[in-house]
């Protein structure tokens, strides 16, 4: 997990190396509250959530490709230092992760972008029996971060100011319980600065038209994860799908497809039931919707099992993450699979697609 989230970070920033691209930096102060997204967490929030993000970017530029497309998207590394609402049960945490930024609008002086991120996050309060027992959210100091956001942007000629609204989650996936997980919005007030020769921004005009494709193809998946109490057995996930996927534009796909799952965790679930590798198959359908960015594609999923013996989770499904994909066919994959807000485990696998057109 920790080498494939420096991957993506590190991926952003090769989607579009130009020379006609921008470097800056720049400074986010950011002012939450934790949403108790489970009864058992109503007792939790005490404080207002700061936060302090420090950012290196680039702003890409390129005539005649996707980069256009997109109206110039920006990605970079952040650095996050911040409280979640509790600093005495949930801790502090300092965090480092991918983004892009993907604008709506995008004028002379003015832009607003919906931007995606994800990287690792560490904490330094964790779920204890003895110590630290009410931190029933997160039960280890190593997790997952996930940032969407919307941010408004006012460009002068190297500088901006801009005002976001995020929510910000903090996961281990189910590696280590407990794990209800942090859900945090932010609102953030920025300051960014570009180093060197500035170009005029990417105004709105009608994209190019692309053709639709239709590809086949499949991936395989592994997991751990563990239940409680905390300190149990880890159990593995073997996964996999079979997919079609369609280019509906230049920045939209569709995907649909059958999830076959084997969860060896379910074994602990009703003990007294019998059980055997067959039975604890699950098999669902699922559709996606994707936003590829060259290499990069965003993926937001939700399926519903067709077969699930003992309805563990009940019969609805979510798949957040991302996936990089090379010209020769192969993608790797890291997606959060999750029953609404409940993650359930962390998806690490690798796949292939096949093109069905020229």
């Amino acid at each position: 997990m920790k080498n494939l989230s420096f991957y993506v970070i590190i991926s952003l920033f090769s989607i579009g190396a130009k020379t006609q691209s921008e470097w800056g930096y720049s400074y986010q102060l950011k002012m939450g509250t934790l949403a108790a997204h489970r009864g058992s967490m109503t007792d939790l929030p005490e404080q207002l959530a700061w936060a302090s993000e420090f950012s290196y970017f680039k702003h890409l530029h390129e005539p005649d490709s996707w980069i256009e497309d997109y109206k110039d998207p920006t990605v970079g590394a952040t650095l996050f230092l911040g409280s979640v609402g509790n600093n005495d049960i949930l801790g502090r945490f300092l965090a480092i992760y991918g983004f892009s930024e993907l604008p709506f609008i995008a004028l002379p002086h003015f832009e607003l972008s919906w931007k995606f991120g994800t990287g690792l996050a560490l904490t330094n309060k964790k779920f204890d029996p003895i110590f630290n027992p009410k931190n029933i959210a997160i039960g280890s100091h190593l997790n997952m971060m996930i940032v969407m956001a919307l941010k408004a942007q006012y460009r002068l000629n190297k500088s901006s100011y801009s005002l976001g609204l995020d929510i910000t989650h903090f996961s281990n996936s189910a590696f280590k319980v407990p794990n209800l997980g942090l859900n945090v919005p932010y609102i953030s007030f920025g300051y960014s600065r570009k180093i060197g020769n500035v170009r005029n921004a990417n105004t709105d005009k009608k994209p190019n038209f692309i053709r639709k494709k239709i590809y086949f193809g499949g991936s395989a998946m592994a997991s751990l994860k563990e239940l409680m109490p905390e300190g149990g057995e880890k159990y593995p996930v073997y996964a996999g799908n079979f997919f079609v996927r369609t280019i509906l534009g230049i920045k939209a796909g569709l995907e649909v497809g059958l999830d076959v799952v084997s969860n060896q965790s379910h074994i602990e679930f009703e003990p007294l039931v019998s059980k055997t590798q067959w039975t604890l198959l699950q098999f669902g359908l699922y559709s996606a919707y994707i936003v590829p960015m060259n290499h990069i594609h965003f993926i937001f999923g939700m399926g519903a099992y067709i077969r699930d013996w003992y309805k563990p989770n009940g019969p609805i499904y979510h798949r957040i993450g991302i996936r990089y994909q090379w010209f020769n066919g192969l993608f790797g994959h890291m997606a959060i699979k999750s029953h609404w807000a409940k993650a359930d485990y962390l998806e690490l696998g690798i796949g292939f697609a096949f093109n069905r057109s020229k």
